[in-house]
């Protein structure tokens, strides 16, 4: 197992990297949102040759437009990983199994070369999602043993902890194995 960490604006933009392979940074929400870090975030994991992510907080409706607003903003380097984050949003909304499997759709019909995978949690993919349609791989959220997460599903990226940062691990043999599966979207 591979480790690795997601940050956010809550995060330190000079985050430790120190036995990582990968990290996934947050760059938009909504049609409206950037994360202010976003930039020195990425430059601290490109800087520590990490595999880097980006991920966008989905939001129901406007779903081209969100895609649109997401890769105009993501930074775009070959190997770079697209993940869609699904969840419930603050205001208790969230987007529909269709509206989640179009904007994966979107996504990677924007950014053919770059993996594009689904952020969700264990009650989301057990409970909530209908077609179990994860793009390219499914990221799951399980707050147990890592690399143990309670699905029955393939999944790539397993995110066991948010204390005191979200760590999670990933399902490949080395850093290589990893940056090669990423670069051959």
């Amino acid at each position: 197992m591979l480790r690795g960490i997601d940050v956010s604006s809550h995060q330190s933009s000079s985050y430790d990297t120190d036995g990582l392979s990968f990290v996934f940074v947050k760059a938009t929400e909504g049609r409206s949102y950037v994360n202010p870090r976003l930039g020195a975030q990425t430059g601290t994991g490109r800087e520590a040759g990490l595999v880097v992510g980006f991920y966008h907080f989905l939001w129901p409706g406007h779903l081209t437009a969100q895609a649109e607003y997401f890769v105009s903003k993501a930074p775009e380097k070959r190997g770079d990983i697209l993940a869609v984050d699904w969840e419930t949003t603050g205001d208790g909304t969230r987007a529909s199994n269709a509206e989640k499997d179009r904007f994966l759709r979107k996504v990677k019909e924007l950014r053919p070369n770059h993996r594009v995978i689904l952020y969700c949690n264990r009650d989301f993919w057990l409970n909530v999602d209908t077609t179990s349609y994860a793009g390219d791989g499914l990221w799951i959220a399980d707050y147990v043993t890592a690399g143990k997460p309670r699905i029955k599903a393939t999944w790539r990226f397993h995110q066991y902890t948010d204390d005191p940062l979200d760590k999670n691990v990933a399902d490949f043999s080395s850093r290589s194995a990893l940056k090669e599966w990423a670069g051959g979207a």
